[in-house]
């Protein structure tokens, strides 16, 4: 092995080292920056219940109503799941679902007028990123800081 292979090997395990001791803070960090936006939102919605009931039967969704409240009952409860490292991965497969889901419904900028098309496909593509942070979850664990301990 050359002396410029072996130098390039040791600085990445380096770098994979300092990135694996902190790697449990930094899944604590994802998981609470992904869940404080579903977190907020279901808040909101107790607050302006009746709007965010509107806005589903606008879309010619049925039960407009207990929809709202099952949307902020997820939102809350797998949000604070999320944080707190309980169940993570369940947590984030049901947040992962219901914001694929959202955005199909509520964002589907396809369908939508040119002038409010740019924003819908903003919102959709965030949604689908956020989705794709949640998967990783699913996929990897939350890591070992919480209630959970990484499942």
């Amino acid at each position: 092995m050359s002396t410029t292979l072996k130098q390039q090997t040791g600085i990445n395990q380096k770098i994979d080292s300092t990135f694996n001791s902190i790697a449990n803070p930094l899944a604590l960090a994802g998981r609470v920056l992904l869940a404080t936006m579903f977190v907020l939102a279901g808040f909101s919605k107790i607050g302006g219940f009746d709007g965010t009931a509107g806005y589903i039967a606008s879309v010619g969704l049925p039960f407009a109503e207990l929809l709202t409240a099952l949307t902020i009952v997820v939102e809350i409860g797998a949000g604070i799941a999320l944080i707190v490292g309980f169940q993570t991965k369940i947590a984030a497969l049901l947040l992962a679902g219901f914001t694929l889901a959202a955005s199909v419904l509520f964002h589907n900028y396809w369908a939508m007028p040119a002038d409010q098309a740019y924003v819908q496909q903003l919102m959709f593509m965030k949604n689908i990123s956020v989705a794709g942070g949640l998967l990783m979850i699913v996929a990897l664990g939350g890591g070992a800081l919480g209630l959970s301990k990484g499942k």
